[in-house]
């Protein structure tokens, strides 16, 4: 009976592994496709649908930048079977020579696999398109992709836009295999640092193909397909109409533009001079041109709103009355003698002595070199570093000496010295104010970039505090949702300290070195400087706010090689005030004209490398 048992034990363990294994070859065979679709590879296509890229509008709704249909020729290596090569070649106006060499450096792609598609040819012409599509057949294993390029709507802000590029080796592998060599991506400005919202999805369809490339229609009815997700639209903070108005007046000129919303820190103007047509770096000579900007003596690619530390001058001035009032060694009422300068900074001439107010406005250089020294000299603290370290944290809270954060790629951090710096020229306990006294007039070692400079305007404007520049407003309608964007940064300096500062800067316009600044109506608070250069002529700087009573913009604008900041920078910036505020900036059309015909880079060829 033992014996028995035993022997319908193991058929019934025998009927059973045996019904398991009918069960999964038949789940296998039957119901699961995807070993199916494993099989079909000789007969299937795997097309990759690329989505439609995000466009990209301006504050107000204006159409920037949109997208244009491209073919990409792309293969199936193992399906590429008695391929009539000469035929092929004719059609696509190549030698047999480069089918050759194309078809080799496939297989040295990042990725490659010959059961894989891959793009053979990028952005065939339409007429190559419909020569192609008529000789299907004849050229199995190759079909045609469609997918997007950029078309820029206007010819300016190429800064801020950025442009986009094909893939490198590195995104390849960044990207866990989601990108493929002669995929797009974002290469600079907008389009790279918001690359995830405005690239979309890919998605995938299979197409069934006879033995003659014929399409036979989709595979199980799209069962196994993927739709592509299309990018999200953005609008930036720009405004265009102010941003096209700021590269007017650029025009030969060398130099930078910078204009926020001071309550928000939304970038309503970014311009970036010698700049180029965006419009250059799309289509099949992206990279020929390219290589043309980048060798252009003039670096047109280089943002220097972003990225070019300059000595601030006299705009410094500002921040120092602010410091000093902190320090408790600075009133409205401090007055100081001037005799054409103090030490070895000159002065230019005018009323002595001075208290605070008309010292801003006249922006007296030897005033602010007696406000460094009571600042860095108080006898409050043990050593002069202790004082100076003091000093560097004030002048740091306004966002200069690091990078601020704003949403564009390159942004430079611009210079503010720690008094480590000085410790290792003079020697620690070794120096004091008169050491390094060009500070207190903005010069000497300082370099700020012009995104600092006008974030540091918008601080005045907001008696203390900034909110981080960012360059886009709304992902798909919704407000940006970084919290950076969001969040006041407070100085530390106290808000009782600004009335008189602005005061003094409201003077600089009314009736001070930015007379030719003043728009009748409108209350605007700036300050011009001066900042010596060492490689050629001074550069003129200017920044300001307006209205006063109720801050809409601040703007700080940066001409290189151009003297006086009332000759060049003023007017420049006081041109997009009244546009932004009233809409117009037609109203003084001599100074306009002036402005856009001066021609300030014969002067000098070496002018757009000195700020790098």
């Amino acid at each position: 009976m033992d014996k028995t048992f035993k022997q319908h034990t193991l058929l019934i363990i025998f009927i059973v592994v045996a019904f398991i294994y009918i069960c999964r070859l038949f789940y296998l065979q039957i119901i699961d496709d995807s070993y199916f679709l494993s099989a079909q590879n000789n007969v299937l296509q795997e097309q990759t649908i690329y989505p439609a890229r995000g466009l990209i509008y301006d504050r107000n709704g204006e159409l920037l930048v949109y997208n244009d249909a491209i073919y990409d020729l792309s293969v199936m290596p193992e399906q590429v079977k008695d391929l009539d090569t000469l035929a092929f070649c004719k059609v696509l106006n190549i030698t047999k020579e480069d089918f050759i060499k194309k078809f080799e450096r496939l297989k040295h792609q990042k990725g490659y696999a010959p059961w894989k598609p891959c793009v053979f040819e990028r952005q065939i012409t339409i007429p190559t398109y419909a020569a192609f599509q008529e000789r299907l057949f004849d050229f199995h294993g190759f079909f045609v992709e469609v997918r997007t390029d950029r078309k820029y709507k206007h010819n300016n802000a190429a800064h801020v836009m950025g442009y986009i590029g094909e893939v490198t080796d590195k995104d390849i592998e960044k990207s866990d295999g989601y990108y493929r060599m002669g995929d797009f991506i974002g290469i600079s400005g907008v389009e790279r640092t918001y690359e995830k919202e405005l690239g979309g999805k890919k998605g995938t369809r299979y197409v069934l193909v006879d033995s003659k490339s014929r399409s036979q229609g989709r595979y199980k009815n799209g069962e196994f397909d993927t739709p592509a997700v299309a990018g999200k639209n953005i609008n930036l903070c720009i405004d265009y109409r102010l941003q096209q108005l700021g590269e007017e007046l650029l025009t030969n000129k060398t130099g930078s533009v910078v204009a926020l919303e001071p309550k928000t820190g939304e970038i309503l103007a970014l311009v970036s001079s010698p700049s180029y047509n965006p419009n250059l770096l799309i289509g099949r000579d992206r990279g020929k041109k390219y290589m043309e900007l980048l060798r252009d003596p003039m670096k047109p690619l280089f943002n220097r709103t972003l990225a070019a530390p300059y000595p601030p001058g006299s705009i410094f001035k500002i921040l120092m009355a602010l410091t000093g009032q902190q320090e408790h060694v600075l009133t409205p009422n401090t007055a100081y003698g001037c005799h054409h300068g103090y030490m070895f900074v000159g002065c230019h001439p005018h009323g002595s002595p001075l208290p605070l107010r008309p010292a801003i406005a006249v922006s007296c250089n030897a005033y602010f070199c007696q406000v460094y020294r009571s600042i860095v000299n108080n006898p409050s603290y043990k050593h002069a570093e202790d004082a100076y370290n003091v000093f560097y944290k004030h002048i740091a809270s306004f966002g200069l000496g690091s990078k601020l954060g704003v949403d564009l790629y390159g942004e430079g951090s611009g210079f503010l010295p720690k008094a480590t710096f000085y410790d290792k020229i003079y020697g620690r306990f070794r120096w004091q104010a008169t050491t390094t006294i060009s500070l207190g007039i903005g010069q000497g070692e300082l370099g700020i970039t012009p995104l600092q400079m006008a974030n540091a305007t918008a601080t005045v404007a907001n008696r203390g505090y900034y909110i981080v520049p960012h360059i886009v407003r709304r992902i798909e309608g919704k407000r940006n949702p970084d919290t950076l964007y969001q969040n006041k940064h407070w100085t530390t300096i106290d808000t009782g300290y600004f009335p008189v500062v602005i005061e003094g800067m409201q003077d600089v316009v009314e009736r001070g070195t930015a007379y030719i600044a003043r728009i009748p109506g409108i209350n605007i608070a700036g300050k011009t400087g001066t900042a010596q250069n060492p490689h050629g002529k001074d550069h003129s700087i200017f920044f300001a706010f307006a209205p006063v009573e109720n801050p809409k913009i601040a703007i700080a604008v940066v001409i290189e090689n151009a003297g006086f900041g009332a000759t060049w920078a003023a007017p420049i910036a006081s041109l997009m005030i009244e546009q932004y505020l009233t809409g117009k900036h037609d109203t003084r059309k001599d100074l306009k004209e002036r402005m856009i015909k001066g021609n300030l880079n014969h002067r000098n060829d070496t002018t757009a490398t000195q700020a790098q």
